[in-house]
């Protein structure tokens, strides 16, 4: 993870053009292994990229091999089809958005005096932050995501639900509304529902530089909910 213009962005994020870059031309060392991961790797950034732009109903598969610099042939050994390739990329996006949640906690745990509210803190900026560095993910993640059919949207579900268990893995043995028992879980997705949906209204307007300004009212209402017993 590195620091942005003062935000915590992920490096998987400042890198990413460098791992959608077309191979080199002409003999090379890489493995067919390697090959056909950079090449999936730049067809999901393409992917990205096009969904965000164009939108998903718009989006063609030659949209998306302009982008990647791949033939159809390599899009079709790797996916059945553009929700197909859609979805991977999702899956994707979402994944790394919560491994880097995830590591911001795990990170802060381990430092001394580390509190429920410092970690659920660092995991919203963290989310905030993510966003606002990469518009095209963020865009896909939140938006375009309901334009790509029943089993997009259960992705979208899911995704919701991993966030709703890394906050309430936030105030693990906590005994206030938060918490990871069961009876706790309602506290954390109505967190997660509320930034998802304030979150999801900023970026389908496009007015991502407006994303910080969730951040202090946000915690000041998870503050309270940490807060009751």
């Amino acid at each position: 993870m590195s620091i942005s213009r003062g935000r915590l962005v992920p490096s998987a994020l400042v890198s990413v053009s460098e791992t959608s870059r077309p191979l080199p031309r002409g003999p090379h060392r890489l493995t067919r292994e390697e090959v056909e991961r950079s090449q999936r790797e730049r067809l999901l950034q393409a992917m990205t990229d096009a969904v965000a732009e164009l939108g998903y109903v718009k989006t063609s598969v030659a949209d998306v091999l302009s982008r990647a610099g791949v033939s159809r042939a390599t899009f079709y050994q790797q996916f059945r089809d553009k929700e197909d390739c859609f979805q991977a990329a999702y899956r994707a996006n979402a994944d790394l958005v919560a491994e880097v949640m995830n590591a911001g906690i795990e990170k802060l745990r381990r430092s001394t005096g580390s509190d429920p509210l410092s970690r659920l803190e660092l995991v919203l900026r963290i989310y905030l932050d993510v966003l606002q560095s990469a518009p095209a993910l963020a865009r896909v993640f939140l938006v375009e995501v309901y334009a790509a059919g029943p089993q997009a949207i259960e992705q979208r579900r899911a995704s919701l639900e991993q966030f709703v268990d890394i906050v309430a893995e936030t105030h693990r043995g906590e005994t206030g509304l938060l918490g990871t028992e069961p009876h706790q879980r309602f506290a954390a997705e109505v967190v997660v529902g509320a930034v998802s949906s304030m979150v999801t209204n900023i970026v389908g307007v496009g007015d991502l530089e407006h994303l910080a300004d969730l951040h202090d009212p946000l915690m000041e209402i998870a503050g309270q909910l940490s807060r009751r017993s």
